[in-house]
This record gives structure tokens, sequence and C-alpha cells, in this order.
């Protein structure tokens, strides 16, 4: 999974990507000092592994990972190439979630491309610029249904549906907030690829005694809230400075950290938890000597498939997935032990896995 860090120029978002991979990239008081994207690879938490680990005591463990890509900062005009931005617009096509971070707080010594504090208005500089660039594509879309069309009417309600999407694009709206008809009509969407649909995650960039005091009394963190709220996204209060103190600590130092500023996790557990959410994203684990592992799958994933995640051989051959949830297996002290009580159920090509299921399949090829 990809997650691209957007935001106008110095609102945070280095620091923050610094924060969360632990990567030193650049990060500076002037605009587009990120141009080529930093990438980092973040291992997601998971302490089921830990727990698991102490079972098998395996050669190995291994987490499921997130990737961060640090984009450059978008301004007024990235879809007509201002700021070098239709660079960083493609990068924004690869990601599989936004994270945009919208700065909430004053510091006198860090300047504003806008030249003042005003997080929503910061929200829809950039998704104008992303409903902007969704606009042509779209154009080009229907240009081209439209030709199909005429020799095959089959075509017609593609053109129907996508001028009725381009429609609420020119309303200044995005593309995540029309809602499709049909299912087919939402596969349809789906393949032109527009920006704007993509699954939106605000990072308010607090300073350290927003974060400390009540944030439900903070004007500009409710402004975000409910913007968020009315188009369906969801919003991570964050201290980006904070995050970078918390990313040199030991997880002993961090644990007492986050306890004495009433935190239960880090902001990065808060942001891959919500990814997921909004993904639709579950683990499952498989777990034995050589090797603890966590599997990333699309909640409703069937058994069969979620084996092809290890190899397609697994998926071509499947016989049977032999499950244990993950809790039970604790109880029971081993998979063995599991099985020996009659814990271990055996399950067919229509299992739709569940979070936390720990798994050995059998297959034939």
């Amino acid at each position: 999974m990809k997650l691209g860090i957007v935001g106008l120029p110095n609102v945070g978002k280095s620091t923050l990507f610094n924060a969360l991979t632990n990567l030193k990239a650049a990060s500076a008081n002037y605009p587009f000092c990120t141009i080529d994207p930093n990438v980092g690879i973040v291992n997601v938490p998971d302490p089921r592994l830990d727990a698991l680990a102490a079972i098998y005591n395996p050669k190995k463990i291994t987490p499921a990972i997130l990737e961060f890509v640090d984009i450059a900062g978008l301004v007024k005009g990235a879809s007509k190439g201002e700021g070098l931005g239709n660079k960083f617009l493609s990068h924004i096509r690869q990601v599989d979630v936004i994270v945009h971070v919208v700065r909430c707080f004053e510091d006198e010594n860090i300047i504003h491309v806008d030249g003042s504090i005003s997080p929503v208005r910061d929200i829809e500089t950039i998704n104008l610029e992303l409903i902007l660039s969704d606009i042509e594509v779209l154009t080009r879309r229907i240009d081209k249904a439209e030709k199909l069309a005429k020799g095959d009417k089959k075509y017609q309600s593609e053109v129907t549906l996508l001028k009725s999407l381009l429609s609420h694009l020119e309303e200044g709206q995005s593309a995540r907030t029309f809602t499709a008809p049909t299912d087919e009509a939402a596969e349809i969407i789906e393949s032109v690829e527009l920006l704007s649909s993509k699954p939106v995650i605000y990072a308010a960039n607090m300073s350290d005694a927003d974060m400390s005091g009540a944030l439900d009394g903070n004007e500009r963190y409710k402004a975000i809230s409910q913007f968020a709220k009315e188009e369906g996204s969801d919003v991570l209060p964050i201290c980006a400075s904070l995050e970078s103190e918390i990313s040199e600590l030991t997880n002993e130092e961090k644990e007492m950290f986050l306890s004495e500023l009433g935190l239960e996790q880090s902001g990065l557990d808060r942001l891959i938890t919500l990814c997921y959410s909004r993904l639709g994203l579950i683990s499952y684990l498989t777990a034995g000597e050589p090797e603890v592992r966590a599997w990333t799958i699309t909640a409703g994933t069937k058994a069969p498939q979620a084996a092809g995640k290890i190899h397609s051989d697994f998926e071509r051959g499947f016989i049977r997935a032999e499950v244990v949830s993950f809790d039970t297996l604790m109880q029971c002290g081993s998979f063995a032990a599991a099985k020996e009580k009659g814990m271990v159920r055996s399950e067919g090509k229509e299992y739709v896995m569940q979070d936390g299921d720990i798994v050995l399949f059998r297959f034939n090829v």
C-alpha cells in the first residue's frame, strides 16, 4: 500500500515524512524543497507478531509494510503546470491513499505561501487543483466514449454517466463525493483513475500545545473536521515536530513519552489504523519456526486468493485452509495444541478470511 503525503509548501510534509520513516529527507523553510518524491518503507506495528514469536522463536519476523511518498508542495495553478505541478500531480496518481497535511499552527519563522493560516482554504486550494486535472482527464475520456457510441450504442450510458460526473467536478466537488448509481457505473468511474476520487486522510498539523489541549475547542481543527465529515474523509490530529521527537526514542522511552502526553498511540500508529480502515484492509498471519509473518489483504478476500498472496501456486492448487483465530491460539499455546483440542477449522474455497486468522494452507500443484 502506497501513501502519498501532499499539501501546500511549508506545512510540515517532509518533517512528518521524516518522523514516520526515520529517513532524513530534505526539509527547509522554502517552497519546493522537495522536487523528486522521497520514498520510505514503514513496518506496520502488530503486537500479535511479537506474541507469536514468543511461542515459535522464529528465525525471521516479517511485518506488513507501508510505503510513504513525500510529494513536493502543490500550489495554485499546479494543474496548469505552476510550480512543476504536472510532475507532482503524476506522483499523486501512483498512490493508494492521499495524506493531506494541513498546517494549523502559527509560527512567524515559517512562511506560508498565502501569508496566513487558514486550513480549509488550503484544503480547497489543493482539492481544486486535483479537480481541474481530473476535468481534463475526464473530458478526454468522454470524447473517446462519444466516438465509440457512434458505432456502438452500449457506450451511450457511459457517456451519460461520465458527463454527470463532469458536471459534479465542474461544480468544484471531488470525484469521491459523487455517488455512482450502480456497481457497474462505479467500475467505469474507477477505470478513469481520477485524482480526486482517491481516499483522503487530512493530517491536521498542530502545535505541541494544541496536541496536549482539548482539540474540540480548537477552531482550526474543528473546521477541518467539519470539512472532512461533509465529504466522508478522515481527519488525524498530529504534531509533526512531536512525531520527530518520538521517532528518536526507544520503544520503552516512546511508551513513557506517549503516556506523559496522555496519548495511547503515536501519530504513525494512528495513521496506519486509519489507512487500513479507509482501504478496508485486514491482516492474516502465518507462524512457524522459519518465519512469523503478517499478510495484508482486502476485507472480504476468500481463502484461495489470500493464499495467492504468498505464492500463485498456493492459489492455483488450493485444497483447504487450516485456520485458528489469534486469540484461540494464544489460549491453547500453539497451533498443534489448538488442533489437538479441535479448535483448528478446515475451511474451503468459499471461506472469507478474518483479521487475525492464523492459517496453514494446503495445496497441490
